[in-house]
């Protein structure tokens, strides 16, 4: 049976709206939908109760002190804040966040970790930062650069990344997420630091490590970065 190329390129391209269609959040059918926890408030939308709209102020779509450096002494010499829906709660629907990574010199480290919800482009502003990327299976390719102030990077969506101060001085990067509340994991801590633990066995086999290794990095104090 024959089958007009019209006809397939009708199908290809139905298909394609199809994916399109599923793949994104529709677009927003009001001007704002600003989140709130109060539950007298019928409208639910992506996750939150939406704030009467007669009393919605300029306060909710703001945030001030962004430009303030925070104290990066933690363990891994970093200090994240994020700002999405939960601080933003103008951000509900718009389907971006942001964040300010501060790193401390000579290692400060925003380590190996994964956005469930969000890709993330990346812009220095001070310091000298090593940034990357690992790929999926099967290579694992690595695509990773030194950034100076002006470089941007991107990260794609759920892919593991990470960035590293490499220089003496503080470093201070700018990244914005395509998600309004992204999430992150922490690749080793979600791996060494679960609760409750995970059997070492599983952990020793999938790392190549000794089990009584793994059993004392189980009991190490897993720090998340600061947010």
């Amino acid at each position: 049976m024959k089958v007009s190329i019209s006809f397939l390129v009708f199908v290809a391209v139905l298909a394609l709206a199809s994916t399109f269609g599923i793949a994104y959040d529709p677009s927003p059918l009001q001007d704002f939908c600003v989140a709130t926890n109060d539950t007298n408030f019928s409208l639910f939308v992506n996750g939150m109760f939406c704030k009467d709209p007669e009393k919605v102020t300029v306060e909710d779509f703001s945030f001030s002190g962004f430009n303030i450096p925070r104290n990066t002494s933690e363990q891994l010499g970093v200090y994240v804040t994020l700002l999405d829906v939960s601080i933003i709660p103008g951000l509900n629907t718009n389907g971006i966040s942001l964040a300010r990574i501060d790193f401390s010199p000579n290692g400060g480290l925003n380590p190996p970790h994964t956005h469930p919800r969000a890709a993330e482009i990346l812009t220095v502003l001070e310091g000298t930062v090593y940034a990357g990327f690992v790929g999926t299976n099967p290579d694992h390719r690595l695509f990773a650069k030194v950034l100076h102030p002006g470089d941007v990077i991107i990260f794609p969506f759920g892919l593991i990344h990470f960035q590293m101060n490499i220089g003496k001085t503080p470093a201070v990067a700018i990244a914005a997420l395509t998600s309004q509340d992204p999430g992150v994991i922490t690749i080793a801590n979600a791996a060494f630091g679960s609760e409750p633990a995970m059997d070492p066995r599983v952990l020793a086999k999938a790392f190549h490590l000794d089990q009584h290794l793994v059993t004392k990095l189980q009991k190490e104090e897993w720090i998340n970065p600061t947010y």
